[in-house]
């Protein structure tokens, strides 16, 4: 029979790794660090061997929408991209996927179209897509958990 450890027995040994674990790690692309610290998030928090990577969205240099909704879906993987790499990984690691779409019966195809020259063979990740109403004057936005890969 396991039973949880007593403080005598470790507690406080597990308790400090949780601590450790619990710190967040911020990672940012290079040149867009401003928008972020405006919006007050981060691009990614990296916790253990997993990236949190936040919503990214097909925003031009100035952070307004491009209003091509294809270039948007565009920029938005190129912004992704950027997260990834800041953070030692590739759309390789990415395990899960979601996306939000404004209008997905219209825009899916397009979405499909530069989604598959980024996302590389099978194994696919994980993916989930969210029909909403509103982000921000954006018609796409992708979020993904990635694993890091270990230190060669």
């Amino acid at each position: 029979m396991n039973a949880s450890p007593t403080p005598e027995q470790g507690f406080r040994r597990d308790r400090r790794k949780e601590t450790d674990m619990a710190k967040r790690d911020a990672v940012f692309p290079p040149g867009r660090q401003a928008l972020y610290d405006n919006h007050r998030y981060s691009a990614a928090i990296r916790s253990g061997d997993l990236l949190f990577v936040s919503g990214q969205v097909g925003s031009r240099e100035d952070g307004s929408p491009e209003p091509d909704y294809t270039k948007q879906v565009q920029l938005a993987f190129d912004r992704l991209a950027a997260v990834l790499r800041a953070a030692g990984c590739s759309f390789d690691d990415v395990v899960d996927v979601t996306t939000f779409h404004t209008d997905p019966e219209r825009q899916f195809s397009a979405m499909m179209a530069v989604r598959d020259t980024v996302i590389g063979p099978p194994p696919y990740p994980n993916w989930t897509a969210v029909g909403v109403t509103w982000l921000a004057g954006f018609d796409f936005e992708i979020k993904v958990i990635a694993r890091i890969p270990a230190p060669a």
